[in-house]
């Protein structure tokens, strides 16, 4: 039996792929940077599957310790974890560091120990990022110095380009290949009980009412379930290596239209009041959340996601169905706290 190293193993998407491997005939070797967390991975998995082929071991982005011991007897490697946040950052290092070396060293480690594969997840974040309009494609990449950018945006930028530089530098002997899903916004039922995650936190306070008025926000959003299932394709897929792919609905999604679908679904404590975007930037000049939103108000950037269609055979669930889901699975765990 094959066996799969998934990093940040109890994060959302991370968990989601977990399930998807297990689902598919692979064993599991899940990493986390605090082992306390192990039962609580396992009950989220169990939700979906059985855990008999999951394993862990316990990683952390900025420490060498551990990442040859964890990938001696694997065959391929997931790379999903990585830092992010809403607020903006005191200083932008505390993502960029973590995000760019976790990811060397996962590299590093995976061509040491002769891994057949790399999968990294990286971000549309690192794609259309600097765009206000237009059209983004696999070959687009995040002018970090453009003023519309985050830290978290210039973070994901740096680390997966660091990845293609390592990958593209390596000697002929021995050649680690990589594929890189780059996913949008992700929505859809949240296996876990933590509710930090950035999309968890985004549809929490939407149907809480906590959002009083709707930013002028758009997305390329698609189901965590179909982000799951293109890191498995990525992974089999020989056409695959050393490409990019867009795991995104080619149209945007508003902000408000995701809380009017909810509204309609029942959940009536949204608010479907738009927010003006000046006084958006006036807020934003003394609250961090607030100022984190700033870089993203009113683009609408379309998505040509034809290479991850075409190469991996992508069928895009419908998005409606992963914000509602999303919100019920929010619902149920409020419920059973």
């Amino acid at each position: 039996m094959e066996k799969v190293l998934v990093t940040g193993a109890s994060g959302y998407i991370a968990e989601h792929c977990i399930v998807e491997l297990l689902k598919n005939g692979y064993a599991v070797k899940g990493s986390l940077r605090n082992m306390e967390r192990e039962n609580e991975v396992r009950d989220a998995i169990k939700k979906e599957t059985q855990d008999d082929n999951l394993e862990f071991c316990q990683l952390d982005l900025l420490s060498d310790d551990g990442w040859d011991d964890a990938m001696w007897d694997c065959d391929y490697l997931m790379h999903v974890a990585s830092p992010f946040t809403i607020d903006a950052p005191k200083d932008e290092n505390e993502l960029i560091k973590p995000a760019k070396e976790g990811t060397l060293r996962a590299l590093n480690a995976a061509k040491k120990a002769g891994i057949k594969k790399v999968v990294l997840t990286s971000s549309t974040a690192a794609i259309s990022s600097h765009m206000k309009g237009g059209t983004a494609d696999h070959d687009t990449w995040t002018d970090i110095d453009s003023e519309y950018v985050t830290a978290y945006q210039k973070s994901k930028t740096i680390a997966e380009k660091a990845a293609w530089e390592f990958i593209n530098n390596q000697d002929e002997n021995n050649k680690l290949e990589m594929a890189v899903i780059n996913p949008g916004g992700v929505m859809g039922p949240q296996l876990g009980n933590d509710l930090d995650g950035a999309s968890t936190q985004i549809i929490s306070q939407v149907i809480s009412g906590k959002f009083p008025m709707i930013p002028s926000i758009s997305f390329p959003y698609i189901d965590v379930r179909d982000v799951a299932k293109l890191h498995l394709k990525a992974m089999v897929t020989p056409e695959a290596n050393g490409k990019r792919f867009i795991a995104a609905h080619a149209n945007p999604t508003w902000m408000y239209d995701i809380a009017e679908t909810l509204y309609n679904s029942g959940y009536k404590k949204v608010k479907l009041k738009k927010a003006p975007s000046f006084l958006l930037k006036l807020i934003g000049l003394i609250d961090k959340r607030t100022k984190g939103l700033v870089p993203m108000l009113d683009k609408y950037v379309l998505i040509d996601n034809s290479q991850t269609i075409n190469i991996l055979k992508w069928e895009p669930m419908p998005l409606d169905q992963a914000f509602i889901e999303h919100a019920k699975s929010i619902t149920e765990i409020r419920e059973s706290k």
